[in-house]
């Protein structure tokens, strides 16, 4: 189940009128200022906050930050960055837990993810639960890599499952949260994942992104998480 409720709130493009025209300006001209300053703003705030969680991160001989390879705005390829969630030998895990269960083979090829992964550490599930594991994408906001809200950012071999909708994908940066965050991530397939995505790039506006934005602090104090 999804919430369509900001997609409805957020306007078209295509809309006409002042409302369209704003809406238009901010995602050419304004979107990129506003997530430096708010960027610059909160800074302060979130980096001791990184400090512990990376310390916490280490405490099983890992690295404590991740970084991966995702795709930008222009197909143009960015390393994103979050506090490691996961053990430090993921991918044989991931590659022996595959082969020996075909069920979560299967889930992991319709939607390249897992509802039981059994790479995920006991802190890494409290950071995914509450979406703190991706405070470093601040850096990437910074940089320009990513903005506040967005498509989330995705490798390429998931972002040929775009097909079409490829293009659109890359006209814009991917976001730190989006529509698929704050809409039930866990229980939404891929192609609505996609489709959440085509309709936030075709109605970006500054109302559109405070209501994402906020949504998505709620969740994050929420014990619930995203």
């Amino acid at each position: 189940m999804t919430d369509n409720s900001l997609t409805e709130e957020m306007p078209r493009h295509g809309t006409e009128g002042r409302r369209g025209r704003r809406s238009r300006l901010y995602g050419r001209r304004f979107k990129r200022p506003t997530d430096l300053i708010l960027a610059i703003v909160i800074m302060p705030i979130v980096a001791p906050m990184i400090g512990i969680l990376w310390l916490l991160a280490r405490r099983d001989g890992g690295r404590g930050f991740f970084g991966h390879r995702r795709i930008g705005r222009d197909g143009k390829p960015f390393i994103c960055w979050k506090i490691r969630t996961m053990v430090p030998d993921a991918s044989e895990r991931l590659a022996r837990h595959l082969a020996e269960n075909p069920e979560a083979a299967a889930e992991w090829a319709a939607g390249y993810k897992l509802h039981n992964d059994p790479r995920v550490t006991t802190l890494g599930a409290v950071l995914r639960r509450t979406s703190l594991d991706e405070l470093p994408q601040l850096w990437n906001v910074l940089r320009g890599d990513m903005s506040f809200v967005g498509p989330r950012p995705v490798p390429e071999v998931e972002l040929a499952l775009y097909g079409v909708s490829r293009g659109l994908y890359e006209s814009v940066r991917p976001g730190i949260t989006g529509l698929w965050q704050i809409t039930g991530r866990n229980g939404t397939t891929y192609a609505e994942r996609i489709a959440l995505d085509r309709a936030y790039i075709s109605r970006i506006s500054l109302r559109g992104d405070l209501a994402i934005l906020f949504r998505t602090a709620r969740a994050v104090i929420s014990p619930t998480g995203l």
